[in-house]
């Protein structure tokens, strides 16, 4: 799964690198520790007025589905399985034509580990592209009416069976998007076979042990990245 992720690059270069046509208001400052619910950056593709345009918005992160009676349950909708999500109910209407892309430097496991005395405890890693560009992970978004008529968007990303070298943390990973095929991914008219669109790269991945500070959802900073002999 992918619980815990960093995402600090800049707007004006994540608007690069995306091709971004517009922004929207309230996006998030570079974070560290990003956890459910919090808000993230995304890259999607919605109709305009001057036609169809990619938009670099904020998204709450925790799937409401747009039949949900309340929001309550969004933690549990963090991630939605590739296997499944064309099926499920909580998410097929967003995978048949709201896909995003999430930008992250990268993202956080934990793997049990035993101390000299025998006790287990969690270590947690940090997952990143070794060239260091950004992670563009594949994910969906979805719209939810609250009661007094106000809207929520809210993502999920979307996760597959970990490749060999990323199992040794944890059996799942979260699904990539190339560049090469970001323009099928968020077109909202691209309806069959989404799924042969996103990739798991055996390499260019790579991870080191870090700080368990990161432990703490409130903590933050570009410390909690470090290599764990770096601090």
């Amino acid at each position: 799964m992918c619980g815990r992720f960093a995402a600090s690059a800049r707007v004006d270069d994540l608007m690069e690198f995306f091709e971004i046509d517009e922004k929207v208001d309230g996006l998030p400052p570079a974070a560290y520790n990003i956890a459910p619910t919090d808000p993230i950056a995304a890259v999607l593709e919605r109709e305009r007025d001057q036609g169809v345009r990619r938009l670099l918005t904020p998204l709450r992160w925790g799937l409401v589905p747009s039949w949900a009676p309340d929001a309550r349950g969004a933690a549990r909708l963090i991630n939605a399985r590739l296997e499944t999500v064309a099926d499920k109910p909580s998410f097929r209407k967003a995978f048949a034509s709201r896909r995003c892309l999430i930008p992250a430097d990268g993202y956080y496991e934990w793997r049990p580990v035993s101390s000299a005395s025998g006790k287990v405890r969690k270590q947690p890693y940090f997952i990143h592209p070794a060239d260091g560009s950004p992670m563009v992970m594949a994910g969906l978004y979805e719209f939810w009416k609250a009661p007094d008529g106000s809207w929520l968007t809210t993502a999920a990303i979307i996760t597959t069976q970990a490749t060999d070298h990323l199992g040794y943390l944890h059996d799942r990973m979260p699904v990539l998007v190339e560049r090469a095929h970001w323009d099928a991914w968020l077109d909202p008219g691209f309806t069959s076979g989404a799924d042969a669109l996103v990739s798991v790269p055996i390499h260019g991945l790579e991870f080191h042990p870090v700080s368990e500070a990161v432990n703490r959802v409130a903590n933050d900073g570009p410390q909690l990245c470090a290599p764990l002999n770096a601090e």
